[in-house]
């Protein structure tokens, strides 16, 4: 968990700037809790927040529920987005682009796999996409767990490279499926409420997507966190709870994007409470479930622009404020300094 003792000192430097007490709004409470983070990591409160390597994952694989049609597209395109990625065409890569952010795709599991070179390319599959979860697990105890272990591993390694702002996205055709299944196994929440339209589909397609969540979700009754994961999860999401564990274990904060992201942030919270102090939400999706999940996060995202694309992207918009955040705190004149009285 992290040590308060920090926090009086640093709300004591956001109150002497320049404004009204609370005048720059989530701001103030931004930069208050990039500052504790990196104040206990250094073992002070710091009086200047780092901003160095802000980098994003793109963590893709497939689903076996796919294949009935729950999605507007076919499995296929995860690998066609996935070489988009590479090639800098998506929309995840423009913001990167506009807001100075590190980009990664990491090869979760997708079914077919992308032969590349690329710098930008992870390789880590769990295996060629998930099984079908409306019928079995999606996946077997030794995968959560290995896929857990390799996202751990992979951001240790960011860290070790000099990241101190990470960010999670994902790509996978049925995804929103998998997210709505964890989201209402581990909440309780009555599945209808949980299953959005994710694409864009058709009334017929979401009646089909509520029923197959349900079969999935039916089977997660008494399950561990883990376990659900093995039941209706996937190798994105595994690798990103991963991903969330050991940026709270280096003491290194994470931009959490949509839906997806946020079910891998959830169950990460589930598994180890104290990440949750590690996590700064970043958007609030228009996918139905999302809402229910950031209430049950206790979160209050920075941005809601009703995107609903995910790859992450709404965690890229988000720094352009966390960059103003850290500013403010580093640069702002407080009142002595300015001469100003009040």
């Amino acid at each position: 968990m992290l040590d308060r003792q920090y926090s009086e000192r640093i709300w004591h430097r956001i109150n002497q700037k320049t404004k009204p007490l609370g005048a720059l709004g989530q701001l103030e409470q931004l930069a208050h809790d990039l500052a504790l983070i990196q104040s206990n990591k250094k073992g002070d409160a710091v009086t200047s927040i780092e901003l160095n390597k802000p980098t994003i994952l793109v963590f893709a694989a497939d689903h076996g529920i796919a294949q009935h049609g729950v999605s507007i597209a076919p499995s296929e395109v995860t690998q066609q987005m996935v070489l988009n990625f590479l090639a800098g065409g998506a929309a995840v890569n423009c913001f990167c682009r506009v807001n100075q952010v590190e980009f990664y795709v990491v090869d979760s599991g997708i079914l077919l796999p992308v032969a590349s070179d690329s710098a930008q390319l992870v390789s880590q599959p769990l295996g060629n996409g998930t099984k079908d979860f409306s019928t079995v697990a999606a996946m077997s105890m030794e995968q959560v767990e290995k896929g857990i272990e390799l996202g751990q591993k992979l951001i240790r390694q960011k860290v070790k490279e000099g990241s101190d702002l990470l960010m999670f996205g994902e790509m996978g055709i049925a995804n929103t499926s998998s997210a709505a299944a964890l989201l209402a196994a581990l909440s309780e929440l009555p599945v209808e409420i949980c299953v959005g339209r994710g694409t864009g589909i058709t009334d017929q397609q979401f009646a089909k997507k509520r029923s197959l969540v349900e079969c999935g979700v039916s089977r997660c009754s008494g399950l561990t966190p883990k376990q659900i994961l093995a039941e209706v999860g996937g190798f994105e999401i595994v690798q990103m709870v991963g991903g969330f564990l050991a940026a709270a274990e280096e003491g290194v904060p994470v931009l959490v994007d949509g839906f997806i992201a946020t079910a891998a942030a959830y169950v990460a919270c589930q598994i180890a409470p104290e990440c949750r102090e590690y996590m700064i939400f970043a958007h609030q999706s228009e996918e139905a479930g999302h809402k229910h999940m950031l209430t049950r996060l206790e979160a209050k995202p920075l941005l809601d622009l009703s995107m609903r694309l995910g790859e992450g992207t709404g965690a890229v918009l988000a720094v352009s404020l966390v960059r103003a955040a850290v500013e403010f705190y580093n640069h702002m004149a407080s009142f002595e300094q300015a001469g100003v009285t009040v």
